[in-house]
C-alpha cells in the first residue's frame, strides 16, 4: 500500500568539490502618447488620396531604443509566442500563435456576442477564434439582441472616425458616436483602417477640433457625443476593442485617421520597416503602441520611449497595461506589486468609468473584451495547478520519521531544506539505490535526466516528499513507474538531449497515481526559452555530495545564477538544449548525486518553473566551469507531445 505524506519542497542545492564530476560518475546506467506622425494637413474632398508619411532616415541599429539587428532580422510579431502570450483563442505551437477551434474556448461566466451575420455566439473567445480561422471580422456587439450591426466609418472629407452602435432604445436601432481624443492612437487607427479594407492599417492617427467640424459642415454627420476606445492592435474591428462610456464632446477634439497607401511607401528611406513591410517613423518604435499593425515595432527593444513599459523579453507594452489584472510580460512583471500605479486608465477614462459586466448601468455593447479575455485566461489557467507550493505548516526542526522522531539542528546558512519545502522534488530509486533526482510536473509525470534511467521501468520507483535520503517521513509517497520515455535523440557520449519523462503507475481503479497529498505540488513547465534571462537567480536541490565530498543525508538547496554564453567555457562540448547556471567562482554548484534534479526559477508573481535539469559539468565547484543543465523549455514540444496540453503549460494553451 502506498504511503501518503505532506512535504513542502521548493528550492535547491549547495556544493563545492574540486574532483572531476560527470554523469558517468553516478550513472545507474505614462502619459498619453503624442499622435505621431503629425502632419500639417486637413483632408478635404480635393485630397481624396492622402499622402504617405515621408519616413525619417535613420539606421535601425543606431537607435538607442531598438534592440540588436539580430533580433530585428527575425521579424518578430505579436504571434511570436516565445516573447508574448497568445490570446485565449490561440495556442502556442513551435513558437507561433495558432488559431484554436472555437469549442476549445471556455464556456463558464462569459457573455454572449452578436455577429455581423445576426447569429448569436457563446463568447468573445469563440467569435474571435472564428475570426482567427476565417481571417474575417465577425463580431458586432455583446448581447443577445442581434438585430443591429456595429459599423465603423471614416469620413472621406475629413478623416473623422465614427461608429454606429446597435441600440434597442433608439428609434433607428443604432446610435452614432464619434471617437474621443483621449485614447486615440495608431493601434486604434490601424484597426479602423483594416476594417475598411486597408491591410496595413493607418498612416496617421491624429485629431481635429470638433468646433471646426460643426462650423464647416452643417449637417448630421457629426453627433455631439463620443466614446473612448482602446485597441491593442490584434483586433479586426473597433467592435473588438475596449469601449468606454459615451461623453459629451463640447469643445474638445475628436479622432481621425489617414489610411496607409502602400503604393506611396518609400522602403529605401524608411525609419523602420515593419515585419508586414509597412513603413513607420523611427520614433514610433518601442513606445508601447502597435504602430505597425502586427506589433513588430515593439518586439525588439532595449528600452522604451515615453509611454512604454519594457518586459525582460525586450517587448514594450503600453503603460496602461501595467497592473490592469492582465499579464502581458511573460514573467508577470507588469502585474508585480513593484509596478502598481496610483491610477489606471482602465478604471478611469477622462473622468468617466469604463463599463464592465459588473456595472449595472452598462449597455451590453460596452462589456469590456479585456474583461472577457481575463475570465477566459483564468478558466484556462485553473485547469492546471503548478508552480505554487501548498502553504503547509511544518515544524522545520522536528521531523517525524516512521517509527521514531528526532530533533534536527538547522544548519547556519540554510543549506538543508525544510522537510516539506521543495514539493516538486522527487528521488529516483533504482533497485533500492538513489543516485538521481527529478521534478514532478503534474498528472502522472516526472522529468529527469536521460542518463539517470533505462527504458526498463521495473527497477524504478519514485519517492515524493523525501527529506532524509535513507528514511521516509510521514509525508513520503512511493510510486511505481509504468513507463520511461527517453528523448529519441539522447546521445550518451555528449549528453545532448539529456532528458527523460517518467510515467507513474496509476492507483487501482483510479485516474491518479497517488492519493491527494498536500506535501506534493507540481512545478510548471516553461514553453519559452526567453522566460528567464541571464543573471536571474534560481535554485537547485538534491542529495549530492557536499563540501567535504560525502553524499548529503538530507535534501539540500542553494541559489544559483543563470549564465549566458556558456560556450565560452565548454567550447564544442556545449550543444543546443544545454544551459549553464552557478557561480563563476565555483562557490555554488550541483554535483554527484544531483543528476536529474530540478533547477527552478520563479517569475515576478511567485510562480516557479522547471528551467533546467541537472546534467553534467567539469568538476564540482570548479571556478570557471559552471554546471550544465538540460534547458527544459527547449523540449517543450516533446514534453507536450507525450503528456498533453493540460499537464504542462500554465499559459499559451
Amino acid at each position: 500500500m502506498r504511503s501518503v505524506g505532506v512535504s513542502l519542497l521548493l528550492l535547491f542545492l549547495l556544493v563545492i568539490k574540486s574532483e572531476t564530476w560527470k554523469p558517468s560518475d553516478y550513472d545507474s546506467s505614462i502619459e498619453q502618447k503624442p499622435h505621431t506622425p503629425q502632419f500639417p494637413i486637413l483632408l478635404t474632398p480635393e485630397t481624396t488620396s492622402p499622402p504617405h508619411p515621408t519616413p525619417t532616415p535613420a539606421a535601425e541599429e543606431e537607435d538607442k531604443f531598438l534592440g540588436s539587428s539580430e533580433c530585428l532580422e527575425k521579424k518578430l510579431t505579436r504571434a511570436s509566442c516565445d516573447l508574448v502570450f497568445c490570446p485565449p483563442w490561440e495556442r502556442c505551437i513551435e513558437g507561433e500563435c495558432s488559431c484554436k477551434t472555437p469549442y476549445l474556448c471556455p464556456v463558464d461566466d462569459v457573455n454572449t456576442v452578436c455577429g455581423r451575420d445576426q447569429r448569436t455566439y457563446r463568447s468573445y473567445c469563440q467569435v474571435m477564434a472564428l475570426s482567427c480561422r476565417t481571417k474575417k471580422s465577425i463580431m458586432s456587439h455583446f448581447g443577445e439582441n442581434c438585430e443591429g450591426t456595429f459599423m465603423t466609418s471614416i469620413d472621406s472629407a475629413t478623416g473623422v472616425v465614427s461608429v454606429l452602435v446597435p441600440d434597442k432604445n433608439s428609434e433607428e436601432g443604432v446610435t452614432k458616436y464619434l471617437i474621443c481624443q483621449n485614447l486615440w492612437d495608431m493601434a486604434a487607427a490601424n484597426v479602423a483602417c483594416k476594417e475598411h479594407g486597408n491591410p496595413l492599417g493607418a498612416a496617421v492617427a491624429d485629431t481635429i477640433s470638433y468646433s471646426s467640424l460643426t462650423t464647416e459642415h452643417q449637417d448630421e454627420r457629426f453627433p455631439g457625443s463620443c466614446v473612448s476606445i482602446r485597441c491593442l492592435g490584434y483586433e479586426t474591428s473597433l467592435a473588438e476593442c475596449v469601449i468606454h462610456n459615451p461623453a459629451q464632446i463640447d469643445n474638445t477634439a475628436v479622432a481621425r485617421a489617414t489610411c496607409y497607401d502602400a503604393s506611396r511607401a518609400l522602403p529605401d528611406d524608411c525609419g523602420f520597416t515593419c515585419a508586414n513591410r509597412k513603413c513607420v517613423f523611427l520614433n514610433q518604435t518601442c513606445d508601447g503602441v502597435d504602430d505597425c499593425g502586427d506589433n513588430s515595432d515593439e518586439m525588439c527593444c532595449k528600452s522604451c520611449r515615453s509611454g512604454g513599459f519594457l518586459c525582460k523579453t525586450g517587448v514594450c507594452i503600453h503603460k496602461d497595461s501595467v497592473h490592469d489584472e492582465h499579464i502581458d510580460c511573460l514573467d508577470g512583471e507588469d502585474e508585480s506589486i513593484r509596478h502598481k500605479p496610483e491610477n489606471n486608465i482602465f478604471s478611469t477614462v477622462g473622468g468617466t468609468r469604463s463599463l464592465s459586466r459588473s456595472s449595472g448601468t452598462s449597455r451590453a455593447v460596452f462589456i469590456s473584451p479585456k474583461t472577457e479575455i481575463r475570465v477566459s485566461r483564468l478558466q484556462l489557467e485553473s485547469k492546471l495547478k503548478c508552480g505554487i507550493p501548498n502553504a503547509t505548516t511544518v515544524d522545520d526542526e522536528i521531523v517525524e520519521e516512521r517509527g521514531r522522531s528526532q530533533r534536527v539542528k538547522r544548519v547556519v546558512g540554510g543549506v538543508p531544506a525544510k522537510p516539506t519545502q521543495i514539493q516538486w522534488q522527487i528521488a529516483l530509486e533504482e533497485n533500492k539505490k538513489i543516485d538521481c533526482g527529478g521534478a514532478y510536473i503534474g498528472g502522472c509525470w516526472v522529468l529527469t535526466a536521460a542518463h539517470c534511467v533505462r527504458p526498463n521501468p521495473v527497477p524504478f520507483k519514485v519517492k515524493f516528499s523525501l527529506w532524509r535520503k535513507w528514511s521516509a517521513q510521514d509525508t513520503t509517497d512511493i510510486v511505481p513507474v509504468e513507463d520511461i520515455r527517453i528523448h529519441p535523440k539522447y546521445n550518451a557520449a555528449t549528453y545532448e538531449n539529456d532528458i527523460a519523462l517518467v510515467k507513474l503507475e496509476k492507483l487501482p481503479f483510479k485516474d491518479k497515481c497517488f492519493e491527494d497529498n498536500p506535501a506534493i505540488s507540481a512545478v510548471c513547465v516553461p514553453w519559452s526559452t526567453q522566460l528567464f534571462q541571464a543573471n536571474h537567480t534560481c535554485s537547485i536541490s538534491g542529495w549530492g555530495r557536499t563540501i567535504d565530498g560525502r553524499a548529503a543525508q538530507v535534501l539540500l538547496w542553494a541559489n544559483v545564477s543563470l549564465i549566458d554564453n556558456c560556450q565560452r567555457f565548454y567550447k564544442d562540448r556545449f550543444r543546443p538544449g544545454m544551459m549553464c547556471a552557478g557561480d563563476l567562482d565555483g562557490s555554488v554548484d550541483s554535483c554527484q548525486g544531483d543528476s536529474g534534479g530540478p533547477l527552478v526559477c520563479q517569475d515576478e508573481l511567485g510562480v516557479s518553473y522547471l528551467w533546467g535539469i541537472v546534467s553534467w559539468g567539469e568538476k564540482c565547484g570548479q571556478p570557471g566551469f559552471p554546471g550544465v543543465y538540460t534547458q527544459v523549455a527547449h523540449y517543450f514540444e516533446w514534453i507536450r507531445l507525450h503528456t498533453g496540453w493540460p499537464a504542462v503549460t500554465r499559459f499559451n494553451s
